[in-house]
């Protein structure tokens, strides 16, 4: 949607940024709480209760798909030094968030498995196995056209607005993910009603941080204007062609 009024932007991203730290922050914490206290831990012994094996589900997809991602998505705003640099951690935080839901999801699978429940039933585990094929197939496309040498450039800034849109989405879609996979925990059977409130509040403050941290990317890094309103209309074109 095109700019029309300079009042668009009144504030940068870092007041978002340094929210979003304390949102990821807050998720890590409840998931930890949720985890350890509620749900006794995560073992991958044979002879322990199979409910250890899943709890490393949602623990490691949150890590990986939740925060790492949110995290690869603000390197560019939150990284300092070099393009360079920002674009190996960007690069490397989403690796990582690949490996933490590998294990996640291995986790879910050898839990239905040693059960004999079945796979891929739920709206949740549609999204979770879509989530996880594109995650894939967008890092392998963005390290194809942005990373290997042979790339054309004109190439890569065709495809760049689209990497940033994919990328997005794709986490939206790991949040929405996350969203459905705690309401099954609710809808199932609860052992202590605070651990209820518990799961409601990190899928509140799951989804706060993933609306952060689409607002610290699409707000400018810097103020647009400068106090002179006649210098707005290029700087908002030239923020948009970045």
């Amino acid at each position: 949607m095109p700019v029309k009024s300079s009042a668009s932007f009144r504030m940068t991203a870092l007041p978002m940024l340094l929210t979003a730290q304390l949102l990821a922050a807050a998720v890590l914490a409840l998931t930890l709480v949720w985890v350890l206290h509620f749900r006794g831990g995560v073992s991958w012994k044979p002879t322990s209760k199979s409910l250890l094996v899943y709890t490393a589900h949602p623990l490691f997809m949150v890590i990986g798909f939740i925060i790492c991602t949110g995290e690869a998505v603000m390197a560019y705003r939150i990284v300092l030094g070099p393009r360079a640099a920002k674009k190996a951690v960007h690069l490397l935080l989403h690796l990582v968030a690949l490996a933490f839901a590998a294990v996640g999801l291995y986790a879910a699978v050898k839990f239905h498995h040693d059960n004999g429940l079945p796979d891929i039933r739920s709206l949740h585990s549609w999204l979770g196995i879509a989530t996880i094929a594109l995650y894939a197939l967008q890092w392998l496309v963005a390290f194809v056209y942005f990373v290997f040498p042979g790339a054309v450039m004109t190439m890569r800034a065709d495809y760049a607005p689209w990497h940033i849109f994919f990328g997005l989405a794709i986490f939206l879609m790991a949040v929405c993910t996350a969203e459905t996979g705690l309401a099954k925990f609710v809808s199932g059977s609860i052992a202590y009603p605070s651990e209820v409130f518990l799961i409601n509040f990190t899928g509140i403050a799951i989804l706060m941080f993933g609306l952060v941290v689409i607002l610290a990317v699409i707000l400018p890094s810097r103020p647009l204007c400068n106090g002179d309103p006649s210098s707005c209309p290029a700087q908002i074109d030239q923020f948009f062609t970045l």
